[in-house]
């Protein structure tokens, strides 16, 4: 991925965060997730009142990708208006287990800073379907 490359999705993702709804946290997050194929998809946070059926930027970035046919992802980008760069949260970090795997992630903020980091090093020893397989039925 060049420097160029980064830039643009870090970009796009800022522009993405400034269509957050986030009324009681006021904390905007915006997320652009790049398909192996260039076509890119962005998200934002959107909260409720009901707090536990808020969703995150970086999820629902994903889940329009997933839901217009898309499997392969090279690179998301989370940008928040932070002074440490903010990694997803943990049901963010399952979810790009599973769909994006593979995909490079940059972590960036509105003063500039970014850094790439990968879902291994955000989710190590992850829970996965491999573990399903090896379920035994009716035990507890």
């Amino acid at each position: 991925m060049s420097e160029e490359s980064l830039q643009e999705l870090v970009e796009t993702a800022k522009t993405a965060r400034l269509r957050s709804v986030a009324p009681f946290s006021n904390f905007l997050v915006g997320a652009a997730v790049k398909t192996e194929g260039g076509i890119v998809y962005t998200g934002c946070n959107i909260e409720s009142a009901s707090y536990g059926l808020t969703v995150c930027g970086e999820r629902v970035a994903i889940w329009k990708a997933l839901s217009e046919g898309e499997r392969h992802f090279a690179e998301l980008a989370i940008v928040a208006d932070t002074d440490t760069l903010t990694p997803p949260c943990g049901t963010c970090r399952q979810i790009i287990w599973e769909f994006c795997r593979d995909a490079t992630i940059i972590l960036a903020n509105l003063r500039g800073e970014s850094q790439t980091v990968s879902i291994r090093e955000l989710l190590p020893r992850a829970f996965d379907a491999r573990f399903l397989s090896g379920a035994k039925k009716g035990s507890s």
